[in-house]
């Protein structure tokens, strides 16, 4: 049975959880919590800076940055929509209370950079109103073996944490808030890869296959503005439109691939992350560049151009990966847009002809209106659900 075929107890939950504190020691990256202790404390490395939950927007989508290395993500159905309002408030306030550290279910942990970001699904959005952006659901696309309690969701929990010993104890108390107003479809945890500056203040992750993932997207003021942030209606203005897609990997075929051939899948050269087109790594790809015989440098079903926002006609999308272990070696991958469009019509351009598909079949998808930022004058998704 696969892991996201079941509906496990909150004891089975916070076990699983616990992967993600394995996955992140088995991929080097420890918290200061899991270093040995030192004797001279001047050693000591200094406290991780905390990450606001109020404001604008919700933490955890352009703050921290670079990303955390850990996240979990929690899909699950709401029992009674009519609890939606309340709920969405109380996970606010706990919320509050946990990236401040001032909360007992903590068990004494610091949260450290704790980000918890909260998302709605299409059928609690169109009760609201069928025209705001994220009351649609995301189409079937082909590669996809998934099974229903792994295709959409009413909330998204999203925990991110450098510290893995935070993300299962935070996802306990957050359950617990809720408690039988919600009902688990899946779940699935994961690691980010070691960091590679792309530009200033810009850093992206390699993934399972060795290639830096995530280069491209919205990383400037004005292109979160323009492609990331909702502009309105009002109650979802600031929000934005998560992705969630979980992929299975084909690690063994892929390896037997030369890295040259790895690289025409990707377009770019897996060490540095450079586009085949040339340039640097923070270079768009040159799409028309021909060697003198005329094959495009960037081959035809390579991955950097059947992703091109430019080729694809749509706006660029702030995109997350992170690498799991199970139940096969894989990626979550996530996207953030303000427009659902600029995902399907990528992926329907990916889908026709992407190299890369070839290696990954998808087995859970989903998305959510990320509600806009919230406070103590302004609950989390009041302005929606008023």
């Amino acid at each position: 049975m696969r892991q996201a075929d079941s509906s496990p107890s909150r004891r089975a939950f916070l076990g699983a959880t616990g992967t993600v504190t394995a996955v992140g020691l088995s991929a080097g990256c420890q918290s200061s919590s899991a270093r040995p202790d030192r004797s001279d404390a001047s050693d000591a490395p200094a406290p991780t800076p905390p990450v606001s939950p109020t404001g604008r927007y919700q933490a955890g989508i352009t703050l921290p940055q670079p990303a955390q290395r850990n996240l979990l993500a929690v899909v699950a159905d709401l029992v009674d929509a009519g609890s939606v309002r309340p709920l969405l408030a109380e996970l606010g306030e706990a919320i509050g209370k946990l990236t401040a550290g001032t909360d007992a279910r903590l068990m004494g942990l610091s949260p450290g950079d704790l980000t918890v970001t909260v998302g709605v699904g299409p059928r609690l959005v169109r009760k609201v109103d069928p025209a705001l952006p994220g009351a649609k659901d995301l189409p079937r696309f082909s590669r996809e073996q998934i099974a229903p309690r792994a295709r959409g969701g009413d909330l998204l929990i999203q925990i991110c944490a450098d510290d893995p010993l935070v993300i299962p104890v935070v996802a306990a108390a957050l359950l617990e808030q809720a408690g039988d107003r919600i009902r688990e479809r899946w779940r699935q945890s994961g690691v980010r890869g070691p960091n590679v500056p792309v530009d200033k203040g810009v850093a992206a992750p390699r993934n399972l296959f060795g290639f830096v993932d995530g280069i491209v997207g919205p990383h400037t003021k004005a292109e979160q503005q323009r492609d990331l942030w909702l502009a309105g209606p009002a109650p979802v203005a600031h929000g934005t439109l998560a992705v969630l897609r979980r992929m299975e990997l084909d690690l063994p075929r892929f390896a037997k691939l030369s890295v040259a051939e790895q690289e025409a899948v990707f377009g770019r050269r897996r060490a540095s992350g450079v586009p085949l087109s040339g340039g640097t790594i923070a270079s768009g790809p040159d799409l028309g560049a021909k060697t003198p015989d005329g094959r495009y440098l960037v081959p035809a079903d390579a991955h950097a151009r059947r992703a091109h926002a430019t080729a694809v006609g749509v706006g660029l999308m702030l995109r997350r990966s992170y690498s799991i272990d199970g139940p096969a070696p894989g990626l979550l991958f996530m996207s953030f847009q303000n427009d659902i469009r600029t995902f399907t019509s990528t992926l329907t351009r990916m889908d026709n002809s992407d190299a890369l598909l070839d290696y990954t079949t998808t087995t859970a998808s989903a998305t959510f209106l990320i509600l806009p930022g919230f406070d103590k004058q302004h609950p989390l998704g009041s302005g929606l659900f008023s």
